[in-house]
């Protein structure tokens, strides 16, 4: 099972999310595939995704993007899963301090309130030291708009780390690592 978490003001509809639920489906996988729209407020999105993951025969394993990306390693370190974080937010209680107040989600009409109280969430959520860096996979791109991908290099010392020059917050190399994911997640096998 792959769980694909994304980001900020984000949803399904995402050129990425898009993307990779295409390739599972071209790849016979389509069962294999959640990627549903994160309620908002950080607590109940963690709350939503650790239902999907409960509810899981095996392990699943987690893509996150940018947010999601931060969403995805404190899952993963709660349940031992592994994850792919692409361009992650890595201290989004600082990085989303700009973005208080009212909101409106990319994809859908839905508005929402962003307060200093999800700031506390977000704080919350902080997963401390990796339990085992190898179960990681860090994408990035060094001209990443948003945030600083030497944040995330450090963040993931000792994971796998592919980390692109140029590209943007959209990781723009995003269709040439679908398969790579694929294998990551031990769902297709490495040829």
């Amino acid at each position: 099972m792959l769980i694909y978490l994304h980001g900020f003001r984000s949803g399904p509809q995402s050129q990425k999310a898009q993307q990779l639920g295409a390739r599972m489906t071209e790849r016979g996988l389509a069962d294999q595939w959640w990627c549903e729209q994160l309620v908002w407020g950080p607590a109940t999105a963690i709350a939503q995704v650790s239902r999907i993951i409960e509810a899981c025969s095996e392990l699943p394993t987690l893509v996150g993007s940018s947010l999601g990306g931060f969403y995805a390693t404190w899952l993963a370190e709660r349940y031992a899963l592994r994850a792919v974080l692409v361009n992650p937010a890595v201290l989004s209680h600082i990085t989303l301090a700009t973005h208080l107040g009212p909101q409106q989600m990319l994809y859908t009409d839905e508005h929402f309130d962003f307060t200093t109280a999800h700031l506390e969430e977000l704080r919350a959520l902080e997963a401390g030291h990796l339990g085992d860096p190898s179960r990681y996979w860090l994408l990035a791109e060094t001209g990443d708009e948003v945030l600083d991908y030497r944040g995330a290099v450090a963040r993931y010392a000792g994971a796998r780390q592919t980390v692109l020059a140029g590209g943007d917050h959209s990781f723009t190399r995003w269709d040439d690592y679908l398969d790579g994911i694929l294998k990551f997640a031990g769902l297709i096998d490495n040829d």
